[in-house]
């Protein structure tokens, strides 16, 4: 198949059979803010809030539901700009993306396929 004939393919797939999100986990890493990122984190999470991104956090990072990877890169960017914007110099910034076509793809529905 060619990558034209892919990309149609994807488009179709994408908008006709389920209601697809992309799942990403971000972890930011503050740099040079001590032991605590507790407020650098709640910083990410206020502009997520105001973006209007679904998101859930976790001890970890912070997963994030997006429909388009536009959307989900344009979250992960105003998070790091809210915490570049405090007292620190430097953030590193994780990204593990999720890109699922054939079932919906949220984190709810992962949660739920769980067995403990």
């Amino acid at each position: 198949m060619s990558d034209e004939n892919m990309t149609a393919s994807l488009i179709f797939y994408r908008n006709t059979q389920f209601r697809i999100m992309i799942l990403a986990e971000v972890t930011y890493v503050p740099i040079g803010s001590g032991t605590s990122a507790s407020r650098y984190i709640n910083a990410a999470l206020e502009e997520f809030k105001k973006y209007g991104i679904k998101f859930y956090p976790n001890s970890m990072g912070t997963v994030l539901e997006a429909k388009t990877l536009d959307e989900l890169f344009e979250a992960v960017k105003r998070g790091e700009r809210a915490i570049l914007s405090m007292d620190i110099k430097r953030v590193e910034t994780y990204i593990k993306i999720d890109d699922r076509i054939d079932v919906e793809n949220t984190a709810e529905r992962k949660i739920r396929a769980l067995k403990y």
